[in-house]
């Protein structure tokens, strides 16, 4: 009698609780392709990409634009009931959690590269890619917000550890892949460069706001990684790294895929470059200021010469020095360079 009052007490509990059961359900594992997404996220509303990913002048001159149409940003570029994306997931989820890669690709289709999945094994990695994400896709209305989404869905449905979320691409999708990691150092810390960068300090991409910037320096980890003939991508890497030194960005490597032109990178190169990502930064704290006083006094130079420009009703002068700071100097100038553009009209 006592058993039977126990499974009636049960079964009015399963009753009670309706779906909890499929709440429940672990999410699934393995390779999955056309997976739907329907989370939003205010990384990805188009006012916070012209905020993080556009120079301030740049910003206010799109906001300026819709101004004077009447007409408002879209609230979220990306209609996710119309998009699809790949994702692997391996089984054994590690005690501290996923990490992630969300990648950018040049080709339209949502694919998992091959041989890449034992790596990813290996690593206990999740991979996520959208469709219709290629080269031929707008980069700020389609090819970053479906990025930034696609990492906030598997964030969502998986214990992902928030210090091992990264994004990486190949080729057009590398370079994507770089200007969400500046933008976007909160929610990614580090990046998978393979074959595609660009330097810093010329305008695309630009440096983001003063506080992305410190914690892009501070925590971010960017691995290049190119074929050794792969000639004018190697100079775009040496271009690019060249320049994080300049600008205090020293949590960088270098991976040269011996005998690999042009090509998307092998299971032994990804495996050399999650291993080199997955390592912890070294800190160089003193090295950073010495770096970040310097550039302080770079830019407080620039802007005292526009502000001299402006006082002494040169008008055009300051307004071209203002658009070379605005190009070299990004969000690390702001609000200042906003401040003297109104000064100099």
């Amino acid at each position: 009698m006592r058993l039977l009052r126990r499974h009636q007490a049960l079964g009015a509990l399963l009753a009670s609780c309706g779906a909890c059961g499929a709440l429940a359900a672990p999410a699934p594992s393995g390779l999955q392709q056309d997976v739907a997404f329907s989370d939003y996220t205010p990384l990805s509303a188009s006012a916070e990409l012209v905020r993080r990913l556009l120079s301030p002048l740049a910003a206010a001159q799109v906001q300026a634009q819709l101004s004077q149409s009447d007409t408002q940003l879209i609230e979220q570029s990306i209609d996710l009931k119309d998009e699809k994306f790949v994702l692997y997931v391996p089984a054994q989820a590690p005690a501290q959690g996923y990490a992630l890669l969300v990648f950018v690709p040049p080709w339209p289709q949502a694919r998992l590269p091959p041989g890449w999945q034992p790596v990813l094994d290996r690593y206990g990695m999740i991979y996520v890619s959208a469709a219709r994400s290629g080269n031929d896709e707008n980069v700020m209305a389609r090819r970053e917000p479906l990025a930034l989404l696609a990492a906030y869905n598997v964030m969502q449905r998986y214990p992902v550890d928030a210090s091992r979320v990264y994004v990486g691409g190949f080729s057009g999708g590398s370079r994507i892949a770089l200007r969400l990691a500046l933008g976007y150092p909160d929610l990614f810390s580090g990046a998978l460069l393979n074959a595609g960068s660009d330097a810093l300090g010329t305008l695309v991409p630009p440096l983001p706001r003063a506080d992305l910037w410190q914690r892009f320096q501070e925590r971010s980890h960017l691995v290049y990684v190119t074929g050794e003939h792969d000639g004018l991508h190697l100079q775009m890497d040496a271009d690019s790294l060249g320049s994080m030194r300049k600008w205090c960005v020293f949590g960088t490597d270098d991976e040269i895929t011996p005998g690999a032109a042009h090509e998307l990178a092998s299971p032994a190169a990804l495996a050399g470059a999650l291993h080199v990502l997955s390592s912890a930064l070294p800190l160089q704290s003193a090295k950073l200021e010495a770096c970040r006083a310097d550039i302080d006094r770079q830019l407080a130079a620039r802007l005292q010469q526009v502000q001299s420009l402006t006082g002494s009703g040169r008008q055009a002068e300051a307004q071209k020095s203002l658009l070379e700071i605005d190009r070299r100097f990004g969000g690390l100038a702001a609000p200042r360079t906003l401040e003297l553009q109104s000064a100099s009209k």
